[in-house]
């Protein structure tokens, strides 16, 4: 073998650590990284239209596989594009490393063509960003990035010029074992015994859980049972929690439903498990509050705490289970599930009754049966805007569905670039992008991407011809509607122009045919679903200071969105509430 050059020596490392598959579109500066994986085997270069669909896919990779993935931009604007999925990455602790190939090291400070400086713009949106100015310095700094990624959960961007990837790399370089997963943190004795004394005290006690719940969801429903709490959940821990919940009260804040908001006010403890909710107008400012989060910058960035925990939640509650005495009065439980189900039995009639003959369609009922067709197992990747609205009452997490989206940075266009990462990670699971018109229109070029590697993600395109959310946020502030009306294209004759299947649906007749008919297709496939453009939802609990914050805060000018399949869950859960 001969000696490798700096690209390959970049190349390999990944591959011990991996990944294996990098994102990106070619260019000149990142051409000796591009040729050195077309020349290694376990690793492949997937072509994308948009930079920015690059670092999008890569994040979902990571979020599904619970591994590292990598994207890659050429020199200046290249690289560029990739910081807005970057930011999504970070924002969702996906494990990325990007790869910003650089102009040449000489040329460096000069202003020369496409000169910008990636290791300084990319410090915002990742744990670690350094520039390769010198062989010597490989693999060390890729290694260390590797590391930060991983163990910090979150992104790593390499910035090499194309001239240093052409060298050969040094040849007493150490390379040293990778750490590719991150170790469990339990809280310290005091901590735990300081908790347990909070909970044994408390005659109400509620858990709002977030994604630090993955992986956790058996602990959560022993300690709920134990100590005849509620769980509520953010929209980042509905996939994790909500299945085989009998405690379930719902999601609260913007996009929330159900008793949530009730069960958080009316406690006398709150238990914040794995959550970094940003909104704390929908949480209490009169109630002891406890947060465990394995990220210590998050607690008590939100709420004053009476108690700060530092640790991963399943091993803070398998410690917790083991200790806190069980209660017997489970009033307060059965209050919450009560005030669940009627709340949800209020307006999950709204869009059931003759929806045969609306239209434009109800986007709810769109999701609904959506719901229903999905696979089992489906990965459903989901737009900014109203989609997450949809999303969040209607999509019914089963403990093997994953549900991923732009849910903390809430970036447009995020739906369809994550899903062709997340079907590269298994061309045989089914994975729906539900789409906004507005958000697949500014991406839509990478919609020629499934086509170019046969990608089987089926795009569910709510379309309502506006942006929605942006003329919610308008009516709040009390302005007309201006600029966000979309004249749209038949969607699915573009589909089909570009060689996937594509259909059209205007009548909610046709919808169940549409659905079951793309999703038997063996290929890409769109349905373009004309939507109604009026369908807004609101929260089940308004307040002036909510309305300044955001759009769906002062939706009370419309009607409550339905919540779909969860009302079943909700009846079933009082089937076990005491009779008096």
């Amino acid at each position: 073998m001969g000696k490798q050059n700096v690209a390959e020596q970049f190349v390999d490392i990944l591959v011990r650590a991996g990944v294996r598959r990098m994102y990106g579109v070619v260019g000149d500066s990142l051409n000796p990284v591009v040729d050195a994986i077309r020349r290694t085997d376990g690793i492949d270069w997937i072509q994308v239209r948009h930079e920015e669909t690059a670092a999008f896919a890569a994040g979902a990779e990571a979020q599904i596989t619970g591994t590292l993935a990598a994207c890659a931009g050429s020199c200046g604007p290249g690289n560029l594009h990739l910081i807005n999925g970057l930011y999504d990455a970070q924002r969702s602790m996906a494990q990325v490393l990007a790869l910003a190939s650089h102009i040449p090291s000489g040329e460096i400070g000069l202003g020369y063509f496409q000169e910008t400086h990636p290791d300084r713009l990319f410090t915002e949106c990742s744990h670690y960003s350094e520039l390769i100015s010198n062989p010597q310095q490989m693999p060390r700094v890729l290694q260390s990035a590797i590391q930060h990624a991983i163990g910090r959960g979150g992104v790593s961007v390499v910035s090499l010029p194309g001239d240093i990837a052409s060298l050969p790399a040094p040849e007493k370089s150490v390379e040293h074992a990778l750490v590719t997963a991150r170790p469990t943190v339990r809280p310290g004795d005091g901590e735990i015994e300081k908790l347990v004394r909070l909970i044994d005290e408390a005659d109400r006690v509620t858990l709002f859980c977030g994604s630090g719940t993955a992986g956790a969801h058996a602990e959560v429903m022993e300690f709920a049972g134990r100590v005849k709490a509620p769980v509520g959940h953010a929209l980042r821990g509905k996939e994790w929690i909500q299945y085989d919940n009998p405690y379930d009260v719902g999601m609260s804040g913007l996009l929330g439903y159900g008793a949530a908001y009730e069960a958080t006010h009316e406690c006398d403890l709150l238990i914040l498990l794995g959550t970094d909710f940003p909104y704390n107008a929908f949480l209490p400012d009169d109630v002891k509050i406890v947060q465990v989060d394995i990220r210590p910058e998050h607690l008590g960035r939100r709420s004053q705490l009476e108690l700060a925990v530092w640790g991963d939640v399943r091993e803070t509650l398998r410690a917790l289970n083991a200790r806190v005495k069980v209660k017997s009065d489970r009033r307060f439980l059965d209050r919450m599930l009560k005030k669940h189900a009627d709340a949800l039995e209020g307006v999950v009639k709204a869009y059931t009754r003759k929806v045969e003959k609306h239209t434009p369609i109800h986007p709810e009922y769109v999701a609904s049966v959506l719901d229903e067709l999905a696979d089992e197992d489906a990965v459903f990747t989901v737009d900014t805007g109203m989609c997450n609205v949809w999303a969040a009452r209607y999509l019914s997490p089963n403990g093997k569905r994953r549900i991923i989206g732009s849910f903390s940075h809430g970036s447009m266009a995020n739906a369809l670039p994550q899903a062709i990462g997340a079907q590269f990670t298994d061309r045989g699971r089914q994975v729906v992008s539900m789409s906004g018109d507005g958000g697949f229109s500014m991406l839509m070029g990478d919609f020629l991407t499934l086509v170019q590697y046969d990608l089987p993600v089926k795009v569910v395109l709510f379309n309502n011809s506006s942006l929605g959310m942006v003329e919610l946020e308008m009516l709040v502030s009390g302005l007309p509607s201006y600029g966000t009306t979309n004249k749209n294209p038949d969607f699915a004759a573009i589909a089909r122009a570009a060689g996937a299947y594509g259909v059209r649906v205007e009548k909610p007749k046709q919808l169940t045919g549409a659905l079951k008919d793309a999703f038997r297709h063996k290929g890409p496939a769109l349905v373009d679903v004309v939507t109604d453009p009026n369908a807004l939802s609101i929260p089940p609990r308004i307040s002036a200071e909510m309305v300044t914050g955001f759009a769906l805060s002062a939706g009370k000018i419309v009607l409550d969105g339905g919540v779909g399949r969860m009302i079943q869950m909700a009846r079933s859960n009082l089937r076990n509430v005491p009779r008096p």
